[in-house]
């Protein structure tokens, strides 16, 4: 299969290399795959744009930026690759991912999206993108969102599944086209999540794959975009009054938001074995980042991640079916 692998980047050379190299060392001894590699330089400073061109990548530099919709679109109009793969420069992929999302491209799906770390030491998984339509946005919640995040942390094999991320998908260039591009009204968010929609609708077959794992270094590139909490809302009421119609989006943002109580700051965090951690910037408690607990003891955050959140989080233990046994903020 000839592989288009495109990454969309904006000023974070250093892991846009080391994405490119984690790339590369996944597919070095794959046979069958015959890769092309496009970086869209959605922006660098004159040391970044040194770096990236030192890559065995073609940079492809648009002018502006052209957000991530219209970065992956440009990157997949460059292409004439049978399949194309999506991904941020903030994704490490792990030995077997890229092969074990081409394998299920090559079984029938048409698109594939693998489970995600928050951190290099693979504790914390990130959670799948929440469920979207109407009857979800209307009964949102932390019950129902665990049991939703738990069938895919749980799942041994490919599942059928909606709730791919953006930052890494694999998709078959037919499906591609039947779908069409993303939709670059999107500037930033949500542009994954329409096209899936899109795709759903035409019938046609979506996988997590389980055994395709990567590394998200999650936020990185939005972090150095200042407009990127306005671009996210704007993207969230687009893609309801898109998908939802203007009454019922009219509906959601005049529901009366629960006030979240406040919850004390945990200065230790006793876990039992088959517990789960949950950890979420959301003052609801969801969508989380979880661990499970393979043994008691006390429970902390990995360092790697410590060092690079900012403000309060939420921490919730829970047991093997769901239940909270203890909330608080770190």
């Amino acid at each position: 299969m000839r592989l288009a692998m495109i990454l969309v980047h904006y000023h974070t050379p250093e892991l846009a290399a080391e994405a490119v190299e984690a790339l590369r060392a996944n597919i070095a001894d794959t046979e069958g795959i015959d890769a092309e590699w496009l970086l869209v330089d959605n922006g660098s400073d004159a040391a970044g744009r040194a770096l990236l061109e030192s890559l065995p990548v073609q940079r492809i530099d648009p002018g502006t930026n052209l957000g991530y919709a219209g970065g992956v679109n440009l990157g997949v109009a460059r292409s004439t690759a049978d399949a194309v793969v999506l991904m941020n420069p903030d994704v490490l992929v792990l030995p077997g991912c890229i092969p074990a999302l081409v394998d299920r491209l090559e079984s029938g799906a048409a698109v594939a999206g693998p489970a995600f770390y928050w951190d290099r030491g693979r504790r914390m998984l990130l959670p799948p993108a929440e469920e979207r339509g109407r009857l979800e946005e209307l009964l949102r919640g932390r019950r129902r969102w665990r049991v939703h995040a738990r069938r895919h942390w749980e799942a041994r094999a490919p599942l059928a599944s909606w709730s791919l991320s953006g930052s890494l998908l694999a998709i078959r260039r037919d499906a591609w086209e039947r779908v069409g591009p993303f939709d670059e009204g999107f500037r930033l968010f949500f542009e994954e999540t329409d096209w899936l929609l899109r795709a759903r609708r035409l019938g046609l077959r979506s996988e997590y794959v389980p055994g395709a794992e990567a590394v998200h270094l999650f936020n990185r590139s939005a972090a150095k975009e200042p407009r990127s909490r306005q671009w996210f809302e704007e993207s969230a009421r687009r893609f309801r009054r898109l998908h939802y119609g203007a009454g019922f989006t009219w509906l959601l943002e005049r529901l009366p938001e629960r006030r979240p109580p406040e919850l004390p700051i945990l200065k230790a965090i006793p876990v039992e074995a088959g517990s789960w951690v949950e950890v979420s910037p959301n003052p609801a408690g969801f969508p989380a980042a979880a661990e499970r607990i393979s043994a008691p003891g006390l429970w902390t955050l990995p360092e790697e991640i410590a060092g690079r959140l900012e403000g309060s989080w939420i921490v919730q233990v829970t047991d093997g079916q769901g239940r909270e046994l203890l909330r608080g903020r770190i």
